[in-house]
């Protein structure tokens, strides 16, 4: 069925018509490439060649078409804006793959070091409903597979909440704690110190959080052994991919980090007890047990643009008041039980360092959802970078065509002022960009 347009958004357009040629206009909304929430800035741009002084270039925000700049909110949440999502998602992919088979600026050598794709899980905090094999839960109930209580406590009256909360606290700095003793687990097989271990051998990584549908995060990482320096030096022959999944679950074991003390009881937090740790294979394995280079680089951007709201209901905002933001809003009753102890706890002397009230939202968790070791590949900033070259280029390109070429860059100095003035699109720019079809990925960028 047709959807008829807002009748304020025709009428804004009506008007913007009468002022003159609607392409400009057109240009300057299909130029966020489908940005949901674009920031819109207010201010100007002077280009000034150094050498004479002459302006080259003047963008001032009341002659732009929607009468202010509109940058991409670049926002990384697919619930937030699809289309920046889905540019966080493809950067990602290319950072894993350039780190399995070579791109990007590392050689295809590095597909023949030692890695496996490995998921840490948390520990129990309680038992949940759930589907073991498929089969009945333990409630009794045979559940389909998006039913709403997956996750949910059995008893939540004796689901241990602050436990939980914590875990998604101290998730990172156990992630830390575990690459330390990884390194030592392999020096310890390879017969070697610690010291000696940096002198032959680099472990490289690239990871992602997820959240499980009972609220606690737990790690996808791609981990490789290189030579000591990084991606483009070979390993040792001793080692393989048996050490390395021998080493990781060892230290996925030993690894522990200290939490606080609440009500006399001391919290530790360690991995749970499943550890799937999995070879990767060449970019085209399609066997049934290993995985492709291309699988895992998928799976891991797929879950780079994912938060706690798209698994367990929670919000995809900060919380300012938790009384007044959970009214009136779809948060099941498990994620509203989560944000309310991260509040709590929030509040009491000693856990300030932990910021759980500012990520209630987030159920505790205040990592990064996305991270890489220095050496495993390329930085999603080089990849931006190349993006934001490209863009420069076509613009250059565009304007020769025109009849109006661009001075060189190195001769002419950038005068600008830009200040926040908010964010979104008006009625007839979101219903204009949904009449257009966004610029190709690279295109979606004004610069201020």
């Amino acid at each position: 069925m047709r959807t008829e347009a807002p009748t304020g958004a025709v009428r804004q357009l009506a008007a913007l018509a009468q002022l003159g040629d609607l392409s400009n206009y057109a240009h300057q909304i299909q130029r966020l490439g489908g940005c949901e929430r674009p920031v819109r800035m207010e201010g100007h741009r002077l280009d000034v060649l150094a050498a004479t002084g002459e302006i080259v270039r003047e963008i001032v925000d009341r002659d732009l078409p929607a009468g202010q700049l509109l940058i991409r909110c670049n926002n990384r949440r697919a619930t937030r804006c699809a289309a920046c999502a889905e540019v966080y998602r493809k950067d990602t992919f290319h950072l894993v793959t350039a780190g399995l088979s070579g791109a990007k600026g590392i050689g295809p050598a590095v597909a023949e070091h030692p890695r496996v794709f490995a998921t840490f899980t948390a520990p129990s905090f309680g038992p949940v409903h759930n589907r073991p094999g498929g089969g009945r839960c333990r409630c009794g109930r045979l559940h389909a597979d998006g039913d709403a209580v997956l996750g949910t406590p059995l008893d939540a009256d004796r689901y241990d909440y602050h436990s939980a909360v914590l875990w998604n606290a101290h998730a990172g700095a156990l992630w830390a704690r575990f690459v330390t003793y990884l390194r030592q687990q392999l020096a310890s097989r390879a017969g070697i110190g610690r010291s000696e271990l940096r002198d032959c051998l680099k472990v490289s990584y690239a990871k992602v959080a997820e959240y499980q549908r009972r609220g606690a995060v737990h790690f996808h990482a791609v981990i490789r052994l290189d030579g000591p320096d990084g991606a483009e030096d070979a390993p040792p022959v001793w080692a393989t991919t048996e050490l390395l999944t021998d080493a990781i679950r060892s230290a996925a074991k030993l690894a522990e980090t200290p939490g606080p003390v609440l009500d006399d009881r001391a919290h530790t937090f360690r991995f749970g007890e499943q550890l799937d740790v999995r070879p990767i294979q060449s970019a085209d394995f399609t066997g049934p047990t290993n995985l492709s280079s291309r699988a895992v680089a998928a799976y891991i951007a797929k879950y780079a643009t994912k938060g706690a709201e798209s698994a367990t209901g929670t919000l995809d905002r900060p919380i300012r008041n938790p009384i007044t933001d959970l009214i009136g809003v779809e948060v099941t009753d498990h994620a509203r039980q989560m944000i309310l102890t991260c509040w709590r706890l929030g509040g009491l002397p000693g856990l300030e360092e932990l910021r759980l009230r500012k990520w209630a939202h987030m159920l505790g968790f205040r990592g990064h959802f996305s991270t890489k070791s220095r050496a495993y590949s390329v930085t999603l900033g080089a990849l931006r970078q190349e993006r934001a070259d490209h863009n420069e280029t076509l613009t250059r390109e565009r304007a020769a065509a025109a009849g109006h070429p661009l001075p060189d860059p190195d001769t002419v100095l950038v005068l600008s002022h830009w200040r926040f003035a908010g964010t979104g699109l008006t009625a007839a720019e979101a219903l204009f960009a949904a009449s257009r079809t966004p610029a190709p990925d690279g295109e979606g960028e004004q610069t201020p």
